[in-house]
């Protein structure tokens, strides 16, 4: 199993939204813009932006469930070899006796 895991401090589930298609996994947020009126800041130590990350995955690889926790996203990830890709073994007979070799 694989996982991605993005910093997103400040971002709820309802700002978020994950994308799969094909091989691409595409992550966007976008939080709405509070006006501080009569507030100057001195530093803002969350960024209120909006962004896009777009990951490409290796063949035979999904998404199986992601979770927001403590500001952390997490997309899990599994890989999922189809059967007739995966080695199997090939038994080979002869007249005195059978043995197996990989293949």
């Amino acid at each position: 199993d694989y996982r991605i895991t993005m910093a997103l401090a400040g971002f709820g589930e309802d700002d978020l939204d994950i994308e799969v298609k094909d091989a691409t996994v595409t992550v966007s947020g976008e939080i709405a813009q509070t006006k501080d009126e009569g507030r100057t800041y001195l530093h803002r130590g969350i960024a209120g932006r909006s962004f896009k990350r777009t990951f490409q995955l290796a063949d035979h690889v999904r998404v199986s469930g992601a979770a927001l926790e403590n500001g952390l996203l997490h997309i899990d990830l599994v890989r999922e070899v189809p059967e007739a890709l995966k080695p199997r073994t090939i038994e080979i007979r002869s007249a005195d006796t059978a043995r197996q070799i990989a293949a």
